[in-house]
């Protein structure tokens, strides 16, 4: 695999194209993944204790700090020399994002039998698709984001947290301003697997763009729910 591993830009046309084939056959295939597991999570899972996931302050954030060590240990696990750890690191990040979803889904399924989901989802793959195009047609290299996603990740986690403890509403423009740095998250990572991935590094390219794809989701969901009330 390390003789075929490759820099994506100086790949051959056909090599690139594999390349980003299997690539957004990973994300698709994670995101059915994900709605696999969330159906069975919802099933299965009492509604007692999905009410307990975010009832409790500090239980959520427990939640919320387990699933970000859970993240960082799938991120290593993805660009692994193993192609076995690899899948195991997407797979495990997908049951992560499952089970945070779970209070929400849960709500907006309550809240109007699926069809804000609906809507949230095709807005959703609206505006990847269009971010997509935006970096494949204009062949611009957004790596200048990346000082704009590291400083707003750490506002925003820190905002996340104290709204946690103390039990603040965030509110609408915060959903707002998560989904405009989901947005540019998506740019940075499709520009940075156009430019800096190798070909066979199509499973870590794969958890980058499905991990913005459901921060994006998250806080389009958010809005819609909101706008409803």
């Amino acid at each position: 695999m390390e003789s075929s591993n490759i820099l994506v830009s100086s790949a051959s046309e056909v090599q690139r194209a594999e390349f980003y084939k299997k690539t957004y056959s990973h994300v698709a295939m994670a995101v059915l993944a994900f709605v696999v597991v969330e159906y069975l999570l919802l099933t299965l899972i009492p509604e007692s204790v999905i009410y307990q996931m975010v009832s409790h302050r500090y239980l959520w954030l427990g939640i919320l700090g387990l699933f970000w060590l859970g993240s960082t240990l799938s991120e290593k696990l993805v660009f692994a020399a193993s192609r076995e750890k690899q899948y195991m690191g997407l797979g495990f990040y997908v049951l992560l994002e499952a089970i945070i979803f779970l209070p929400l889904i849960h709500m907006a399924l309550m809240y109007s039998g699926g069809e804000v989901l609906k809507q949230a989802a095709t807005i959703t793959l609206f505006m990847f698709g269009g971010l997509t195009a935006v970096v494949f047609t204009t062949q611009t290299n957004f790596s200048f984001l990346r000082t704009f996603l590291v400083i707003g990740g750490f506002v925003s986690l820190g905002a996340i947290v104290v709204g946690a403890i103390f039990g603040y509403d965030l509110g609408l423009w915060f959903s707002v301003g998560m989904v405009v740095l989901a947005s540019a998250s998506i740019l940075y990572q499709t520009s940075k697997i156009k430019d800096e991935f190798g070909t066979e590094q199509y499973v870590g390219a794969s958890l980058q763009l499905f991990s913005s794809v459901m921060l994006l989701f998250w806080y389009v969901l958010r809005i819609l729910m909101r706008s409803r009330d």
